[in-house]
Parts: C-alpha cells; structure tokens; sequence
C-alpha cells in the first residue's frame, strides 16, 4: 500500500516548506483542492518540480470539461488527476482521454456518492477504464458524530478497481485501511497538522511496511 500525502494547504511555499521533511516517507503528493484554487496549476508545476520522482496528483475535483481539465495539469507535470464520480460519464471519459494520450492516470472521488450506491459507481468506472476510485469522507462528514473510517470501508468491500481512501485517515486507523486491501493510503491533517510532520509521515510508512 502506497501512502499518499494531501497538502490542503494554502499556499505553494508553505507546502514546498512541509515537503522537505515528508517527501522521503511518502509515495504519492497529492496537491489539494484549496492549494490549487488558490496558486492555480503553477502548484502543481512547482511541486513536480522539487519532486520529480514522486507521483504527483492534482485533485482538482472536476465535474465539467474533464479532458481539458485533465490535459492542463498533465501539462503542468501532474501524474494522476482527481475527477468526481458525479460527475457526468462523458466528463469522465474525457479525462480517461486526456490521461491515455499522456500516459498518465485517472481518479475518481467518490464523495458525494450515496454509500447504497458506490459499488456500482465503481463497476461503471471500471468501463470507463478509469484507474483508481477514492473513497472520501471530506472534513464536512468526518465532523459529523460517530463518523469513523471503518464505516466507510464497509461500503467499498468487493471494489473492483484500485482503492485509495481518504478521510480521517492517522496512525490509529491505517491498519485498518491497509487490512481493507486499500492501494493507497491518503492522509492529510494527520501529517501537515502534526506537531512534528516528518515523523508522523514517517510513523505512518513504518506502520504500513
């Protein structure tokens, strides 16, 4: 299992700052929605940059124009793209599109997608022939009382593609993400808002071998 940092930061310096001690334990950067809506793709330029031998996503979130969504941030050095699984098929298709021409990769985020219902979401991703789907708790659900992570790998068993899960995701619960058979771990406040966050990024490698 592959651990993925978010850096739902808010600015491209303070992230380059964080990466210095966290790049070595981590697999996957992933620049964060709220960086990128406020510095733009020159983030996602910047961060490849200093980091060309890690996977770079840009989780733009995207529910419109997804090919050309997609093809700007492989252009700026993006890795892999993050598109909404309510999204509109052919938005999704399109970003598929895009990632083939570049050889790159698509996610698709499964927030928003009723729990009922994300198994058969996947099922139809996997046609899509997107890569990996997410399953996201956003800081709005994970604030809701008796939100807990094991609760939302429930409502993935049996995923057919690649799994990333992404929501309250620390050193407590990554066994649990990793038994799960998730590919990638994501998590975000448990490093950036760690009093130390190289040795939280490098706790979370070790608990995951």
């Amino acid at each position: 299992m592959k651990l993925q940092t978010a850096l739902d930061l808010l600015s491209t310096a303070d992230a380059l700052k964080l990466l210095i001690g966290v790049a070595p334990y981590v697999d996957i950067i992933e620049i964060g929605t709220p960086l990128i809506k406020i510095d733009g793709l020159s983030a996602v330029r910047n961060v490849k940059a200093a980091h060309p031998d890690k996977e770079l996503f840009a989780d733009l979130k995207t529910m419109d124009a997804g090919e050309l969504e997609a093809k700007l941030a492989f252009e700026a050095g993006a890795d892999s793209v993050g598109i909404l699984g309510v999204a509109n098929d052919a938005t999704i298709a399109g970003a598929v599109k895009a990632a083939r021409a570049f050889g790159r990769q698509v996610v698709v985020d499964l927030i928003g997608v009723p729990a009922p219902h994300r198994l058969a979401r996947i099922r139809e991703m996997a046609a899509l022939g997107v890569n990996r789907v997410e399953v996201h708790a956003g800081l709005d659900e994970q604030a809701i009382p008796g939100y807990n992570v094991v609760d939302l790998l429930k409502t993935v068993e049996g995923a057919e593609l690649p799994l990333a899960v992404a929501g309250g995701v620390n050193l407590s619960s990554i066994g649990n993400v990793k038994n799960a058979g998730a590919s990638v771990a994501v998590v975000g406040s448990g490093i950036y808002g760690a009093p130390d966050p190289a040795a939280a990024a490098r706790a979370l490698k070790e608990a995951i071998g």
